[in-house]
C-alpha cells in the first residue's frame, strides 16, 4: 500500500479542504492578504485541536520535573547498583502516578499533523500563482470550494513563496527581523520548559555532583543551538512557513504558561521586576 497515498488521504487533503475553505471564508468578509491570515487561522485550528494531547504531554513533563529531586537522590544512593536503582526509580513513578512513556504518544500524534501542514505549505505557497492554485484544487475534498481565481500569495506586501534570503537585495536589512523573531520565540518556549533547580536543591550539591553530564550539557546546549537553527531556517524557507511556524510557538507560549507557569523565564521575569 502506497504510504504517499494515505498520508495525503488522512492528513494532507483534510488540511487543504479546511484551508481553503477558511480562505474563501475571509475572502466573503473583504480581509486583505487572505492566503496569509488563512494560514493563521488554519494553524490556530490545528494547535486547538492539538491542546488536550499538548497539555497531556506537558502535565506529564511538569510531573517529571517535580521528581527530578527525588530521583537525583536515589541514583546517589545506588550509584553502582543498575538493576535497584531500575527498582527503585519505577517505584518512584508509581508512587507519584508516572508513566515515564506517556508523553511520547502526544507527539507521535502531533507529528502527522504538523509535518502535513509543513508539507500542504510547501505544495502552495512555494510556486507561482496558476500553479499553487492547481496543487490546493489537487487535494481539497469538496470540489464545491475549488479555487477559481487566482489568490494573493503575498502578506502585507511580502510574498509568501520566498524566503527572507531571497527578499534581502529587494527588502534590505528589514528582512533579518523575520529570522530574529523566529529564533527569540522558539527561544522563549523552549527556556520556559526549562525548570529552575530549588535552592535547596544547588546548596545539598557537591561540587562533583555539579558538573554537567551528557543529558545536562545536551539539553543546556540545544536550548541555544535549536531556535538558532530555527532561525536560520525561517532566513532560507517561505515566509508562509514562518507564518505558521511563528503563530504555532506563540500559542505553544500561552498554553505552556497556563500550566507550567513561566518556568525557566521565572528569574529573568524577577529581575526585570527589580
Amino acid at each position: 500500500m502506497n504510504v504517499g497515498f494515505i498520508f495525503d488521504s488522512i492528513v494532507l487533503k483534510p488540511l487543504a479542504t479546511i484551508l481553503v475553505a477558511i480562505y474563501h471564508a475571509l475572502s466573503f468578509l473583504g480581509v486583505p492578504y487572505s492566503l496569509g491570515f488563512s494560514i493563521i487561522v488554519l494553524t490556530i485550528v490545528i494547535r486547538l485541536f492539538l491542546y488536550p494531547l499538548i497539555t497531556s504531554q506537558l502535565k506529564s513533563s511538569k510531573k517529571m520535573q517535580m521528581l527530578t529531586p527525588h530521583l537525583s537522590r536515589v541514583k546517589e544512593r545506588h550509584k553502582g547498583d543498575a538493576k535497584r536503582l531500575q527498582q527503585e526509580t519505577m517505584r518512584l513513578y508509581k508512587e507519584h502516578g508516572i508513566n515515564p512513556l506517556a508523553g511520547c504518544l502526544p507527539v507521535l500524534v502531533q507529528m502527522p499533523v504538523i509535518f502535513g501542514l509543513y508539507n500542504l505549505l510547501q505544495r502552495i505557497v512555494s510556486n507561482g500563482a496558476s500553479q499553487s492554485i492547481a496543487e490546493a484544487n489537487k487535494l481539497v475534498f469538496v470540489k464545491d470550494i475549488e479555487l477559481t481565481s487566482p489568490w494573493d500569495l503575498s502578506f502585507f506586501g511580502l510574498p509568501l513563496g520566498k524566503g527572507p534570503s531571497q527578499l534581502l537585495p529587494d527588502f534590505g536589512i528589514v528582512v533579518f527581523l523575520i529570522p530574529i523573531a523566529t529564533g527569540l520565540l522558539q527561544f522563549v518556549m523552549s527556556k520556559m520548559l526549562v525548570n529552575p533547580k530549588p535552592i535547596e536543591e544547588k546548596m545539598r550539591q557537591s561540587k562533583e555532583d555539579k558538573k554537567e553530564d551528557f543529558a545536562t550539557a545536551f539539553q543546556t546546549q540545544s536550548l541555544y543551538i535549536f531556535p538558532a537553527m530555527i532561525g536560520f531556517f525561517s532566513y532560507t524557507f517561505p515566509i508562509g512557513l514562518s507564518l505558521y511556524w511563528n503563530t504555532f510557538t506563540i500559542f505553544g507560549i500561552i498554553q505552556q504558561y497556563k500550566i507550567l507557569g513561566w518556568g525557566g523565564l521565572q528569574k529573568w521575569k524577577e529581575k526585570i521586576k527589580r
